[in-house]
């Protein structure tokens, strides 16, 4: 299974940061589970939710009010849309696939990963 990011990588702050990850390889309503995480400049990764392969949706209590993941079939494709954003929300976003729910940051146990797309929140 093969994963890539996308989306723009400048976001003005209080807007709307939309990311899309499309899938190959595999298809995403397989028993996987698909995650996004972040990892901000100097920091640690952190997880941010997944979605699984029935569409079911699992967030980080400290993002859920402000997270949102869905997912297209018909395209393959998962997004991950975070509002009000702030330049504390700047970072390397990825998407990863896993064959269990993984809710914690770790690099572990996922299966494959994205290459990570660079977000900056500036105006």
């Amino acid at each position: 299974v093969q994963l890539q990011e996308s989306g723009p990588g400048l976001v003005k702050p209080s807007q709307t940061l939309s990311l899309t990850c499309t899938v190959s390889g595999g298809s995403i309503t397989t028993s996987y589970y698909w995650t996004w995480l972040r990892q901000p400049p100097g920091k640690g990764l952190e997880w941010m939710g997944a979605i699984t392969s029935s569409g079911s949706t699992y967030y980080s209590p400290s993002l859920k009010s402000r997270t949102s993941i869905s997912r297209d079939t018909s395209k393959n494709q998962f997004t991950l849309q975070l509002s009000s954003v702030t330049p504390e929300d700047t970072a390397v976003y990825y998407c990863a696939q896993s064959t269990r729910l993984i809710t914690i940051a770790t690099r572990t146990g996922f299966g494959s990963w994205g290459q990570g797309t660079q977000v900056t929140v500036s105006s």
